[in-house]
């Protein structure tokens, strides 16, 4: 049982990382029905630069709590900042001159894209790993055993609590902006039908930007968490974690903001697990395996709406 439940908490930290990359995949495929596969490196990019800031304030874990929060406040406004820039060129550059062409010209863009901030940042930062001595630790004791096997203790670190609390709360934030504001109204109306939303006086381009600021920023935050929680990052990251989030997004029903949350708890916990109780090298089929029996019985994902074609 304790064992189990360490494994739970880990999962759910995953996934939540996971989650914050899945959200950017669903609101840019909700509103243009495209699937940005460089979003993944805009994750990573978002890891490189909260590691370069880190390191220019020479923050540790003798720095002091004050000093460690009001830090971490600054690297996570400068990555957020810096990727929101990246997700604007892109979509500005890349995607918009593509907008009214075949669907598989942005698609095949994307994926250049993708490997374009690959090699960029392979050039830029040196292809080697890039490790960060933890900043964050400590922790609180849930649970102890102690038998004939010795003692097992069920901890949870306070960088866990930190990437938990912040998705919940980012999840939050991001529910009730499209829920209740003039930006979440212009982007359901540009989901349902752009033309008309632009009929209507809504500016479809700025809220197509929107969209890929608000999904970079959330990249972003992702990256930072990441980099806290495992402390070494490379150039490969964004791919990696890029397509492990693109099937959360599917799994959860892509297009809707809990689905992307919950798709990335379900990879995330799924991954932990199978690592745990059976083979680590197997995880990742373990993963795409529950995504292809989800799709087989619910093609629209696990709170995804189907589709309807209105003749």
């Amino acid at each position: 049982m304790e064992y189990f439940l360490q494994q739970l908490i880990n999962g759910i930290t995953l996934g939540s990382i996971y989650g914050l990359i899945a959200i950017g995949y669903t609101m840019v495929y909700g509103i243009i029905g495209m699937i940005n596969f460089a979003h993944g490196d805009i994750f990573m990019v978002g890891s490189f630069i909260a590691l370069i800031v880190i390191t220019a304030l020479g923050i540790t874990v003798a720095s002091g709590a004050g000093v460690i929060i009001a830090a971490l406040i600054l690297v996570l406004i400068c990555a957020m900042l810096i990727s929101s820039a990246y997700g604007w060129t892109l979509e500005r550059l890349a995607y918009r001159p593509l907008r009214g062409s075949f669907r598989l010209a942005p698609l095949i863009t994307a994926i250049g894209v993708s490997i374009v901030l690959q090699n960029y940042i392979q050039i830029a930062q040196g292809a080697r790993v890039k490790p960060l001595q933890p900043i964050i630790t400590g922790g609180h004791t849930i649970m102890k055993r102690v038998d004939e096997a010795g003692e097992f203790v069920v901890q949870i670190s306070n960088i866990q609590i930190l990437i938990i609390v912040t998705t919940l709360v980012l999840m939050g934030i991001f529910s009730l902006i499209i829920a209740k504001t003039s930006l979440g109204r212009a982007q359901r109306a540009c989901e349902q039908d752009r033309k008309m939303a632009s009929l209507l006086g809504i500016n479809v381009d700025r809220t197509i930007s929107t969209t890929f600021v608000m999904g970079a920023a959330l990249a972003a935050v992702a990256g930072l968490m990441f980099l806290l929680y495992y402390g070494v990052i490379d150039f490969f990251i964004g791919f990696v974690a890029g397509v492990k989030a693109f099937t959360a997004a599917v799994l959860g029903g892509i297009g809707s903001l809990p689905g992307a949350m919950l798709g990335g708890l379900v990879i995330g916990l799924i991954e932990t697990f199978w690592s745990a109780y059976f083979s680590v090298e197997y995880k990742d089929v373990a993963a795409f395996a529950m995504l292809a029996i989800v799709l087989i019985f619910l093609p629209q994902g696990l709170l995804g709406k189907p589709e309807v074609e209105k003749v």
